[in-house]
């Protein structure tokens, strides 16, 4: 449908000498020398103040309760122009259809931003991105999220609500199976491989999708770990430990931030000034834009933060966010707070010229219906590579805890093996949480990867046991009779999907219901028992950990999870992932992370006053960076190229690399730094390189880091980011328990 542009606006904006043409109804820039900031300032000339409110408006369409539907009141907003973006809106059919609305029915025909959580994957699934960062595999991992971006770019999507790049170190806080674990170093290279991965090498192609860095800041330090709670910690924390990923992701590019739930400093993040704009904005000179969480404008009111949602809104624009998403805050109360003089009409030019911007780089005003393509889609959902690159994503995210005497790899000849537990064959939950458009059905599960890796050879015989949760153990029986025909016995068992992700915070996070039970039944029968995990989250399992002959972790491992799992158990794949967490031996550790900081009285078992507890080791069940291989690495010959350097200088460290066994294998080599003294207390180490290193069996290599003064800094006493002169320890081995080391001195 074409329209026609009133010859009185065109007058307003004459001036600005800016030619445009109306094609399809849709404003385009006729110069294509033009630049795109110009064309931004061109549109914005000529919008009212609600259609640039209506820029900042995100809605969401009601797709996951009702299929591909959108509410009638939001059909005549977009009309209206009081809609400049729609999330869980998706499949190139229903995206065309509501971009028709936006460009052929509105005044200006400024299209609509589509927009959905794309997490792990589109609908191929790949494991959940704590998984996904047991790999230790940033190409790999840069892989999966370009696989995402290309599949939700097929099926018209422009965004992406990821990657959650939050620092946890408190597995009861569901979230963290959303992210890269406990460390600030890895968690940086994990988010600048997760935005270079959605982003791709730019939009000229409609292979790639807007990233956003969620969700900024601290999310991750939720007190007792609980969902949405308040958050307290200092600035020195939060700009070491924290903020370094989200600023890693800004530098990689990244178009958007999220701002997060919780307060900081008792301050909600959705008003932040600090943390918007001095920081985002002004320090790191962000050109994108900033979205809300779901409603997060309207909580700061049960915060106690805001007096209702229009003093809210208030806040949350005048400190520097850009867009509501579906609290409907700015829609209802943006346009009289500027009529009030409560907030400068310059702020909203600002918002909407960061949206715009946005809209103008995806190629939208050129064409609106580019992404929304239903032959490219077709071809591209699940495509035959797309499952290959997830397969293999997740056979390098697991990670072998324990192998007995050699328990794993399993024969392919066995004549009978049990398969037993509430997971082995569940698809639904091989998906994880936030699965985006991922479809249970499609889903391989260890049952079915199994029985097509052994086609037939091996008798084998499955019983569920019992349930994920609840007290029913009247499938015991049926469970210890398999048990006692087959050769060996794997029972995979773990937490359901749902029970992590958003909202899903637990205070034990132990096997749900009687799983512990049937794994303990299972193991006195004496036969051999390999334990499968799927979970979400750090377990604590003491008894498991100290009697199950084998273990291995393989969290949710997506859509082919199960011939990745039987991939691994059965030596077509020596298992090479390393722990992105520290498992804690129970709740009354936590928070336990590998790097905190010492007391004066460090623990001494031979002195009961140090710190330590009365009833366990202060050490976790399996540290961070932990990971077995079939084969057996060994470290030896550390070296530093100098003992002394100074602030212009860099330290070559070597180490040897040895696999002594009997598999080829990868390993991922670690190097770990502790400032013995500083003029403020620094943590007992901290990661500071990693390096995956093949070797064939019998083979060694000499690998090396590089360290620089650079590397050293960290935030004094008056917040000044540097290093500082001294003693320093290094570390290089398989985890952060690394015991090769020596030392080196920063002279100046």
């Amino acid at each position: 449908m074409k329209k026609i542009i009133h010859i009185t606006a065109l007058l307003v904006v004459a001036y600005l000498m800016n030619s445009f043409v109306l094609r399809s109804g849709i404003m385009k820039n006729a110069l294509p020398d033009k630049t795109v900031e110009q064309r931004v300032d061109s549109l914005l000339a000529l919008m009212t103040l609600e259609e640039k409110i209506g820029q900042m408006t995100l809605f969401t369409s009601d797709w996951e309760m009702t299929g591909p539907t959108l509410r009638a009141t939001y059909k005549e907003d977009i009309r209206k122009g009081r809609v400049g973006a729609i999330f869980n809106a998706h499949t190139a059919a229903y995206t065309k259809e509501l971009q028709r609305l936006a460009v052929e029915e509105t005044r200006l025909g400024i299209p609509l931003l589509f927009g959905y959580d794309v997490i792990h994957g589109y609908k191929t699934i790949f494991p959940i991105p704590l998984g996904e960062s047991a790999s230790w595999d940033l190409t790999a991992i840069e892989q999966g999220a370009r696989v995402a971006a290309i599949e939700a770019a097929a099926s018209g999507l422009h965004w992406t609500f990821a990657p959650m790049v939050d620092i946890a170190r408190d597995p009861r806080w569901g979230r963290i199976s959303e992210g890269a674990g406990e460390d600030t170093y890895l968690g940086s290279a994990i988010a600048v491989a997760r935005v270079k991965g959605f982003q791709g090498t730019g939009f000229d192609n409609t292979d790639a999708v807007l990233a956003c860095a969620k969700h900024y800041a601290a999310y991750g330090a939720a007190q007792a770990g609980r969902d949405y709670h308040t958050v307290d910690i200092s600035e020195q924390v939060m700009r070491e430990v924290y903020l370094p990923p989200f600023k890693a992701a800004a530098d990689a590019g990244v178009w958007t931030f999220m701002n997060a739930f919780n307060e900081w400093n008792g301050i909600p993040a959705t008003a932040h000034d600090y943390l918007l704009k001095d920081i985002l904005k002004w320090e790191w000179a962000f050109p994108g834009f900033v979205v809300t969480d779901y409603t997060s404008i309207n909580e700061m009111v049960p915060h106690g933060y805001a007096s209702d949602y229009k003093h809210a809104g208030e806040l949350s624009v005048n400190a520097g966010v850009d867009m509501d998403m579906q609290g409907a805050v700015y829609y209802n109360h943006l346009a009289d707070l500027v009529r009030e003089g409560k907030v400068k009409e310059s702020r909203i030019d600002d918002a909407v010229r960061r949206i715009l911007r946005m809209k103008f780089m995806l190629g939208l005003f050129e064409d609106p219906y580019r992404f929304s393509n239903a032959e490219r889609e077709k071809r591209l959902i699940m495509a035959p590579e797309h499952l290959a690159a997830a397969r293999d994503m997740a056979r390098k995210s697991l990670v072998l805890l324990r192998n007995e005497k050699q328990l794993l790899p399993l024969p392919k000849t066995m004549k009978t093996l049990a398969v037993i537990g509430p997971l082995a064959d569940s698809k639904v939950d091989m998906l994880g949480n936030w699965s985006a458009a991922g479809d249970a059905k499609d889903c391989v599960t260890l049952l079915e990867g199994i029985r097509t890796k052994l086609q037939g050879s091996t008798q084998i015989i499955y019983e569920k046991g019992c349930n994920v949760d609840g007290t029913d153990r009247t499938g015991f029986a049926k469970a210890l009779a398999a048990a006692k025909k087959a050769q060996v016995i794997l029972v995979a068992v773990g937490e359901a999907g749902w029970m992590s992700g958003e909202a899903a915070s637990r205070t034990d996070i132990s096997l749900p219901g009687v799983q512990e039970d049937l794994v303990k039944a299972l193991i006195a029968t004496g036969k051999p028992v390999v334990v499968v995990l799927m979970n979400g989250r750090p377990l604590t399992i003491p008894w498991i950990a100290d009697n199950a002959p084998a273990i291995l972790e393989t969290w949710f491992a997506g859509t082919q999870g199960g011939h990745a799992i039987s991939d691994v158990l059965f030596g077509d794949y020596n298992p090479s992932g390393k722990l992105p967490v520290t498992f804690p031996r129970n709740v009354g550790q936590i928070p336990l992370f590998y790097n905190p900081k010492n007391t004066g009285r460090p623990m001494n078992p031979n002195d009961k006053y140090t710190s330590k507890y009365l009833d366990a080791p202060n050490t976790p069940q399996w540290p961070f960076g932990f990971g077995l291989s079939y084969t057996t690495f060994e470290y030896s010959d550390l070296k530093t190229d100098k003992k002394e350097f100074d602030r212009n200088e860099t330290v070559t460290i070597s180490v040897k690399v040895a696999n002594t066994g009997q598999y080829d294998g990868e390993e991922t080599a670690q190097l770990y730094v502790r400032d013995l003294v500083g003029s403020v207390t620094r943590p007992v180490r901290e990661l500071k390189g990693f390096q995956k290193v093949f070797l064939k069996k019998g083979e060694s290599k000499v690998i090396q880091f590089k360290l620089r003064a650079d590397d050293l800094r960290f935030y004094n006493a008056d917040l000044q980011f540097r290093a500082e002169p001294g003693d320093f320890d290094l570390w290089v081995g398989s985890h952060s328990d690394a015991t090769l080391g020596t030392r080196i001195v920063l002279t100046r």
